[in-house]
């Protein structure tokens, strides 16, 4: 008898675990869903496990992790859903970008279970509608997007995509946690223009960094010659102003001393016969101007008045007398008598009139 029962509870284990619903009949499922468990009145359901009861073919309830009792025949365990973060790749599948580029891209899904009821009820096949929500939805962000822009905003296509499923399977009762793109292929031709272009933005960064070295050594040498100019007016500058300082200094000295001569001559000429020792000593200078020109240079000089005897009489009389005014003995003033004698042809310092003074007795004095 007790084998009889054992031969049959092995029958009615076999026929009581049946395999797993449409539901949950594809390959990657059978990694996050267990096999339905038979009726042994008390169940012990595993942590992370949520296993829904049906009685007599309607929904009853779902047992928690721990301890549980159901009914012979009347209860019967439906679906097992497990409460872990479940992992979904989805396929590789094409889309076409805003620039009108054809890609090839696929990705990873992690979703979770929240609801167990919706899950089992809310859709038949919850892999499969989550897979194509995504491959929908990527496909549909893909198109907002320059082929350039998604490689650089992979992070935002990511998010939006997620943003969109979370909005579809609420009703499920599952939540989306995250989704990355795996690879994104382009196609060949594209893939070397992409090639190229990243040769040239290379070229050019090289050719702006050189540009920008040229032009800051240019900088830097007109920063150099500018301080150097700006430092030599500064000295040029400096030495002007030392020079006219002392040509200042020069001629301030020379004015003073030309003054104080200017003046003692003054004081000379105010004193007695002092127009005559001035007119002798200009004669002087005239005379030796001459002998000096004669003596250098074989230039004859005619006087402008050539035509005028009596003129050229009258100056070589008036050069002699000025002459012989060393060797006459000075008369009494109140025995003189004067007379003027004009020489027109007489040099400038000489005046145009030179007076001489004749005695009574007919003898030339100075005065």
């Amino acid at each position: 008898m007790l084998r009889t029962f054992c031969r049959t509870s092995g029958v009615l284990l076999k026929r009581s675990v049946p395999t797993v619903p449409a539901l949950w009949a594809t390959q990657a499922q059978h990694r996050w869903a267990s096999s339905l468990p038979m009726n042994t009145v008390v169940l012990f359901v595993p942590q992370q496990e949520s296993w829904v009861v049906e009685r007599m073919g309607r929904f009853h309830r779902i047992l928690e992790p721990g301890l549980n009792f159901l009914i012979p025949i009347l209860d019967k365990i439906r679906y097992v859903q497990s409460l872990k973060e479940i992992v979904i790749d989805v396929p590789e599948q094409s889309a076409v970008s805003l620039d009108n580029v054809t890609l090839q891209i696929d990705g990873v899904l992690y979703l979770r279970i929240l609801d167990p009821f919706k899950a089992s009820y809310g859709v038949e096949d919850p892999e499969y509608a989550v897979t194509q929500l995504a491959q929908t939805t990527m496909r549909s962000e893909l198109g907002k997007l320059t082929l350039d822009k998604v490689f650089r905003e992979r992070e935002t296509l990511n998010t939006n995509i997620v943003h969109s499923i979370n909005q579809a399977s609420d009703d499920w009762g599952i939540r989306c946690l995250r989704y990355e793109i795996k690879d994104i292929h382009v196609p060949p031709r594209v893939k070397e223009s992409m090639q190229m272009q990243v040769e040239a933005e290379r070229k050019k960064r090289a050719t702006v960094l050189e540009s920008e070295g040229h032009k800051e050594a240019a900088i830097n040498v007109a920063e150099g010659r500018k301080q150097a100019q700006i430092l030599a007016s500064e000295g040029e500058k400096t030495e002007q102003i030392n020079k006219a300082a002392g040509e200042a200094n020069a001629v301030l000295a020379k004015a003073e001393a030309k003054a104080k001569a200017i003046r003692l001559l003054s004081e000379a000429l105010a004193e007695q016969n002092g127009n005559a020792a001035a007119s002798l000593s200009v004669a002087e200078q005239y005379v030796s101007a001459f002998a000096n020109l004669a003596k250098e240079s074989n230039t004859i000089l005619l006087p402008s008045n050539s035509g005028d005897i009596s003129g050229m009489v009258t100056q070589v009389c008036v050069c002699f007398c000025l002459s012989a005014l060393h060797h006459i003995h000075l008369w009494r003033s109140d025995d003189i008598v004067s007379d003027t004698i004009m020489a027109p042809s007489c040099p400038p310092g000489l005046g145009k009139v030179l007076p001489c003074y004749i005695c009574q007795s007919n003898d030339l004095i100075s005065p």
